[in-house]
């Protein structure tokens, strides 16, 4: 890079030691492409080389010191001026002074702590990078190099089903239940709905997996809600007693884990939305909301067989509930 045609050029490059072996994952970037990153994960070493070729042998180039950062930040959409550092690491790898040939200066962050998971949002992106830089009077030579980090969880065998109800005054009373409330990212949703009362037409019944990305405090806290996925349950009028089983698999859908309150600047949350639709278009529903977690790639099941195995526990479980009176919607459901 040269300065109005004047002073060296020179390519800088950054190069990982274990690039041959290293694992890459796809994530979407900030115009909803996707491309191939080397992945990280929490505590691991991030080494390598940072490379300097002269485009011009004959010529001396001089600078005001080289270093390499490894950076995490996260920046917000509508604050794009003010970049939220959360690991800023710094090597030196040479004083002032002039490099006559293209070299190579080896560098080596040890056990990194990569706290939160690679993102990319509607309103705000979490992203690692590497950047090497040459310092110089009049520019500095910069060249960057993003990463991406998978963040992995481990949830107790202990993980409870969720049972919830629908109910309008006299029309309709539903139960519904799902067999667990935290679900890893390729894992089976089993669940069944049980109608105890049904006064009204209903001609539709579905699932929406819905994404809440929340940024943001205090008064400038913005919301955006993405239907991830929908899954048609039912198509036609249901009748008393009837139970209607559920089977969703997330494997095929963009998900990431559920994040709280990342570094105190955002959260993404993932709910499970029962939608109602009688003859006369009027749409009933319910959310709740389920943990989404990442787990190793140690052992690799069938998802045929994941769901066999989640049906089998399900199944296994306690009955539903007596029909009791219903009452007005119920806390959280609500009719549009």
């Amino acid at each position: 890079m040269s300065f109005f045609g004047f002073g060296q050029s020179v390519d800088v490059d950054i190069l990982l030691n274990d690039a041959d072996s290293r694992k890459r994952a796809e994530h979407k970037t900030e115009d909803g492409k996707k491309d191939k990153y080397f992945l990280f994960y929490d505590g691991e070493t991030v080494s390598g080389k940072v490379s300097l070729a002269l485009k011009n042998p004959n010529k001396r180039l001089e600078h005001q010191g080289i270093k390499v950062e490894f950076i995490g930040q996260i920046e917000l959409y509508y604050d794009r001026g003010n970049h939220h550092e959360f690991v800023s690491l710094v090597k030196d790898l040479a004083r002032p002074g002039e490099v006559t040939q293209s070299q190579a200066f080896d560098f080596e962050f040890t056990h990194v702590e990569k706290p939160y998971e690679s993102y990319t949002g509607q309103n705000v992106k979490l992203r690692y990078f590497l950047r090497a830089t040459i310092s110089r009077r009049l520019n500095d030579v910069v060249k960057e190099m993003d990463i991406v980090v998978h963040t992995l969880s481990t949830y107790p065998e202990l993980n409870s089903s969720i049972k919830m109800e629908v109910g309008i005054e006299d029309c309709l009373h539903i139960e519904f239940e799902y067999n667990k409330s935290k679900y890893h990212l390729k894992d089976v949703i089993v669940g069944k709905i049980y109608f105890l009362l049904v006064r009204i037409k209903i001609k539709h019944m579905e699932i929406d997996i819905i994404k809440r990305e929340t940024t943001g405090t205090g008064p400038n806290v913005y919301h955006e809600n993405d239907t991830i996925a929908k899954y048609e349950i039912m198509d036609g009028a249901p009748v008393r007693g009837e139970s209607i089983p559920i089977r969703l698999f997330l494997a095929g859908y963009e998900l990431t884990p559920t994040m709280r309150d990342i570094n105190k600047k955002f959260s993404v949350r993932y709910y499970l939305n029962l939608v109602l639709i009688d003859e006369e278009e009027r749409r009933y529903f319910k959310q709740q909301e389920v943990v989404l977690w990442r787990k190793g790639d140690i052992v690799r099941k069938s998802m045929s067989h994941q769901a066999a195995i989640a049906s089998q526990r399900f199944e296994g479980t306690a009955p539903l509930g007596e029909a009791r009176t219903p009452g007005q919607l119920s806390d959280g459901s609500s009719r549009q």
